[in-house]
């Protein structure tokens, strides 16, 4: 054998050998990208992946597939990557504050386990819930429907995407801190609820700030306060809980990447380095921003610090609300 020979073939023997990870990650992708969404379509969450999966995307140049799998508050969709998908990078899972940190404490069983199954990648964005209720109801300040719920304790009803879900958390944060008690009306999805707040069939419910704004600017739901420390621009007459009397109630959620347990480390760092720059880029942001995203960008390892520290606060608040699977 030939110098030229000997140095292909031990190249060669190389990549299937120990820097085997190294090498596959030279060629990835090269294939299309499947990206679970653990919702429904149509919601705030699949409102931002559906842009995001295009421009990540082009960035890999690999087409970035939206698989929408909902069901059980995301557990179904998230089960499905960190158990049943490979981990080889070609499988991204939409996580949420709702479906990562708070579903542990209230589901027996998920079918996964958070903490050991998935690797965070990056954090992508956040947003603010905001309650709203229905343009015909009687409601048009906070006070106004906190006085209301004192009179009628139990009575009040509030739909949200499922039990557990921030919506509904939410809500139970609000009714700790007004010392109120309201009629939790849990739904299959975010979509569905909003849909009976806006046929009058159930009068409000907390909802992430992309999923109202267009229904609040056209007069068809009414925004009495952003759990939020500041005012959305979006929106800019509605008061923070704060400023409409209630402090220590926000709710505001973020949303990131993640792949199964396993992924090699050269793929989990060239898929952070390519959402970064999705991420980062001003045409993007500008589009998600003007729906009332607030976007994030993150190293794995404060995504993963993130995901800890509110597995352990969001543990404490179910409790503390005494939340539990009917």
């Amino acid at each position: 054998m030939n110098r030229r020979g000997f140095t292909l073939g031990a190249a060669s023997a190389l990549c299937f050998g120990i820097l085997k990870p190294a090498c596959a990650a030279a060629s990835y992708p090269d294939r299309p990208l499947t990206f679970v969404v653990p919702y429904p379509p149509g919601g705030a969450a699949d409102q931002f992946a559906r842009p995001f999966a295009q421009a990540l995307g082009d960035r890999l140049r690999q087409s970035v597939i939206v698989e929408n799998r909902p069901g059980a508050n995301g557990n179904i969709g998230s089960a499905y990557v960190a158990q049943r998908m490979p981990a080889d990078g070609y499988a991204l899972l939409l996580g949420s504050l709702s479906t990562l940190a708070i579903n542990p404490h209230i589901y027996p069983s998920m079918g996964y386990s958070v903490l050991d199954d998935l690797q965070p990648v990056s954090l992508t964005h956040s947003m603010p819930n905001v309650l709203v209720v229905g343009a015909d109801t009687p409601y048009r300040t906070l006070a106004q429907l906190i006085d209301a719920a004192r009179r009628q304790p139990g009575k009040i009803e509030y739909g949200s995407a499922g039990i557990g879900n921030t919506m509904h958390m939410a809500a139970e944060l609000f009714q700790l801190r007004a010392s109120i008690k309201l009629l939790h009306v849990p739904y299959k999805g975010g979509p569905e609820a909003l849909n009976d707040v806006l046929g009058g069939r159930i009068p409000m419910m907390f909802n992430n700030l992309p999923a109202i704004v267009p229904l609040v600017q056209a007069g068809k739901l009414r925004a009495l306060a952003i759990a939020d420390d500041k005012r959305s621009p979006l929106l800019p007459g509605v008061p923070t809980m704060r400023e409409a009397g209630i402090a220590d109630a926000n709710s505001v959620v973020w949303n990131g990447i993640l792949v199964r347990h396993g992924t090699p480390p050269a793929l989990v760092a060239q898929l952070n380095a390519a959402m970064g720059a999705v991420l980062a880029d001003p045409k993007f942001r500008k589009l998600l921003t003007s729906q009332g995203y607030d976007i994030l960008s993150s190293t794995p390892e404060a995504f993963a610090a993130l995901l800890r520290k509110d597995y352990a606060a969001m543990g404490d608040l179910v409790k503390r609300a005494n939340i539990k699977m009917e």
